[in-house]
């Protein structure tokens, strides 16, 4: 069964400063906020949604259906797909446009500030979600608002289940829009921080907002997620890591996660442990891809956290 990933495929330039963003901003001066951070450590990466969802259930055996578009420097990006055994299939890309890059610094908290040039994901719209035959299960990661409002839509008139992830793209909604968003879907996925925005913004509790799909994840970091489903909390504790060394990219793993229990229709206890599991495994690693966990490793640190098998 295909997994259809809508969203982008960027890349990451990541600088990790040395200290807290907290002891440079005054709060009393945040009108006319001038700051500048030295960031000894730069690198780029390979990431955007739409390809680290995908990386990540390939990791899990899956051959995820990607769903976006791209500039004229995709090649390097073309290359690390072409290599993973990735298809390209669904990838559309746009004359004269750049692929989308994000600028994200990190500090020793692991607080982060992101600035993000859409380049060629304003287009997006472009591509049809009927266009991926065979298609059973999808999800709508951050892209640009008229793909994102136009593949719900598809979704929906397709009656293909999807998960709705607004996750940094929610700013570009108000509160109908992002209502209108959850009543198309059949699951929702945010961290808790992006929970406490939509709540804010449409004017719904969680609680009130999780009735109209079939399960609503919420993630908190080191303590774990909470899925809203069938009328329940279930509380999902945390995967121990060995080390922490960067966040980016760790949603989009436990996305993945969340995919591959949900295709196979496996209880919601099992699903949530798979992707805190998957999001633990990534926080170790530098880079939205930089881990390489074989199926046995994830195995492992699943069985080793939860005391059962995994597959």
């Amino acid at each position: 069964m295909s997994v259809l990933v809508c969203g982008s495929i960027a890349y990451d330039t990541i600088m990790v400063f040395h200290g807290q963003f907290k002891d440079h901003i005054l709060p009393d001066q945040i009108h006319i906020l001038n700051v500048a951070f030295l960031v000894p450590d730069m690198r780029r990466e390979f990431g955007g949604t739409a390809g680290n969802i995908g990386y990540n259930m390939k990791l899990l055996g899956e051959e995820p259906v990607l769903m976006a578009t791209v500039g004229d420097d995709f090649g390097p990006y073309q290359a690390r797909l072409d290599a993973l055994g990735i298809a390209r299939t669904h990838i559309k890309q746009i004359a004269g446009a750049f692929v989308p890059q994000a600028f994200i610094t990190t500090d020793l908290n692991s607080n982060q500030i992101t600035a993000f040039h859409p380049g060629a994901m304003s287009s997006s719209y472009i591509n049809k979600v009927g266009d991926a035959k065979g298609v059973k299960l999808g999800i709508l990661a951050p892209d640009s608002r008229d793909g994102m409002m136009q593949h719900a839509e598809q979704f929906h008139d397709l009656k293909i289940p999807f998960i709705f992830d607004p996750g940094q793209a929610m700013p570009m909604f108000n509160g109908d829009e992002l209502r209108h968003f959850v009543e198309l879907a059949d699951y929702v996925a945010v961290n808790d921080y992006e929970a406490r925005v939509l709540e804010e913004l449409t004017g719904e509790s969680i609680g009130t907002l999780a009735k109209r799909v079939k399960a609503f994840f919420v993630t908190k970091g080191a303590e774990g997620s909470v899925i809203h489903a069938d009328g329940q909390q279930i509380f999902i504790p945390s995967v121990k890591e060995n080390r922490r060394v960067d966040p980016t990219g760790c949603g989009d793993a436990y996305r993945a996660g969340l995919l591959y229990g949900i295709q196979r229709g496996w209880a919601w206890e099992k699903t949530g442990r798979l992707a805190n599991t998957i999001g633990s495994l990534k926080i170790e690693h530098r880079g939205p891809q930089g881990h390489q966990p074989t199926r046995d490793d994830i195995a492992t640190r699943y069985e080793q956290a939860f005391n059962e098998a995994l597959w």
